[in-house]
């Protein structure tokens, strides 16, 4: 079994983090996007996307995106604390981690890719729509700053993959790639930020 990724990339990062929360090493194998690796013929025969992170199984099967990855390796583990243990915690941490990843992280790299033009050699990009992106990223910070008012981590009171989204989002899309002072203005995701970045996995 071997995981296809970029270090520097914040999806294969939330793979990463979440493989050191459970406490599990897997081989990698480095893809550079930016120079186009994940655009050849090989890696799209085994990845539908073309997009990293991918999970190569020992049977051939690949897996992609981020979530299904890290659901499989919990399952495989028999370790699904960051998803939730019962039926209640596993909503809410399901709930929390599509608003934070849809509202949040999708929306931010929409904003960084159509602002920056950094892919614009393989894709469309639309400068409107990243100052659109943009703005949703910043109406969603207080409602994830409320959330964070009445509760430790984002979906209740313990981690979970819901975390890792989300510190993906404020510390790289918010506080580097947009250059959004996501910690100044709101104080209940600077006192979880603060927290989660102290977490060993998070480092």
């Amino acid at each position: 079994m071997k995981l296809y990724e970029f270090a520097a990339n914040p999806s294969s990062r939330r793979v990463g983090i979440f493989l050191k929360e459970l406490g599990v090493e897997l081989a990698t194998v480095q893809l550079d996007v930016r120079a186009g690796e994940n655009l050849n013929e090989e890696y799209l025969a085994k990845s539908i996307t073309g997009k990293v992170p991918m999970l190569e199984l020992d049977d051939g099967t690949c897996i992609s995106e981020t979530i299904a990855i890290c659901r499989y390796i919990a399952e495989k583990k028999g370790d699904l604390t960051l998803f939730g243990k019962t039926p209640v915690e596993a909503g809410l941490v399901e709930m929390w981690q599509r608003i934070v990843e849809l509202d949040g992280l999708y929306a931010g790299f929409q904003a960084f890719r159509n602002l920056s033009g950094v892919y614009s050699d393989r894709e469309r990009c639309v400068k409107a729509w990243g100052v659109e992106s943009k703005l949703r990223v910043q109406e969603f910070l207080p409602k994830l700053d409320k959330q964070l008012s009445s509760h430790q981590f984002i979906a209740g009171d313990k981690l979970s993959v819901a975390d890792i989204t989300g510190f993906l989002f404020v510390g790289i899309v918010c506080l580097k790639a947009l250059e959004i002072d996501a910690l100044s203005d709101y104080p209940n995701i600077t006192r979880w930020f603060e927290q989660v970045s102290q977490r060993p996995a998070f480092q």
